[in-house]
């Protein structure tokens, strides 16, 4: 924080009695007084937007409440979507304006502007309606850190809504994998050998992920193989993925928006891509994915990716 922002919060008592109290939710969050935003060139005459945008930057981060979209719950249950709220900066400078050239303190409660989620439960009701393309791979659960990792990276991708004409980054929606956001260190495939690294086990997701949305018809824009052969998918149906590498990459090239759902069922992955029933789609034929898995004895011949 800087020292500006700090002189709002910690000294605030000690302001004059003509300050300007911002509230938010009708509890104080800033305490501030017109001399402090005066020029020391030209006076009261102009304020010194510096320090205006200190003060608007602290408020907008207090206040700001993201939109959260409309998704589908472990039941099948429609979970209704949530507005968001951003400070409406127009109408707070009319206020602030109206405080710096009067002579007495105010009091103004947060302007608010709603941020409207693009994901509804109008929009959701639509497209969880026809099933258009769907893939199915193995993994062993028993290997907790692979296993783990898998769950977490399908949880990231599950309920993703895809519009016409948009596309679908994997490493834009799942994330940096890091340790701090959970990923445990497994097998990976590194200029074809094989490694421990933080995140393995994602590339079965994007690879299944790949595989769904290839059977459904959509566009792919980018999509690599690993350096060598993976167990989960038949060979050169796989997408390999790294944050500071490859990434898999489609577009949505059909009439509707279309809904990514992702689940883990003990040893299986799932992906399925849904839509209306007003869906124009031509479905490919892709291979099945194996249904014997590799032992897992040591590193020589582990699952991996």
């Amino acid at each position: 924080m800087s020292y500006f922002l700090m002189i709002f919060l910690v000294l605030s008592p000690f302001l004059t009695p003509d300050d300007l109290t911002v509230t938010y939710k009708d509890q104080p969050i800033a305490t501030v007084n017109r001399n402090q935003f005066s020029s020391p060139l030209i006076g009261n005459e102009m304020i010194d937007m510096e320090k205006y945008q200190l003060l608007i930057n602290q408020i907008q981060q207090h206040v700001y409440t993201p939109p959260v979209n409309a998704k589908i719950g472990k039941n099948g249950q429609m979970i209704s979507e949530q507005i968001g709220y951003v400070l409406d900066k127009h109408l707070f400078t009319e206020a602030f304006y109206q405080y710096y050239f009067g002579k007495e303190s105010t009091k103004v409660e947060v302007p608010l502007r709603p941020i409207h989620p693009k994901v509804d439960s109008e929009i959701l009701s639509h497209i969880r309606v026809q099933r258009i393309g769907q893939y199915m791979t193995y993994f062993n659960k028993r290997n907790k850190e692979r296993s783990h990792n898998i769950t977490l990276a399908a949880e990231a991708i599950n309920n993703h809504v895809v519009f016409p004409g948009e596309t679908f980054s994997f490493n834009k929606v799942v994330g940096k994998r890091t340790r701090e956001r959970g990923y445990l260190t497994a097998p990976v495939i590194v200029r074809g050998e094989l490694s421990e690294d933080i995140g393995g086990g994602i590339c079965q997701v994007s690879s299944t992920l790949y595989n769904a949305v290839d059977h459904a018809g959509l566009d792919i824009v980018q999509r690599y193989s690993h350096s060598r052969r993976v167990p989960y998918v038949p060979s050169g149906r796989d997408a390999t993925v790294s944050w500071y590498g490859p990434d898999f990459t489609f577009n949505n090239n059909l009439n509707q928006p279309i809904l990514i759902q992702a689940k883990i069922y003990g040893g299986q992955m799932i992906v399925y891509i849904l839509s209306s029933d007003m869906i124009d789609y031509e479905q490919r034929r892709v291979p099945g994915a194996p249904l014997k898995l590799p032992k897992e004895t040591n590193m020589a011949n582990a699952q991996t990716g």
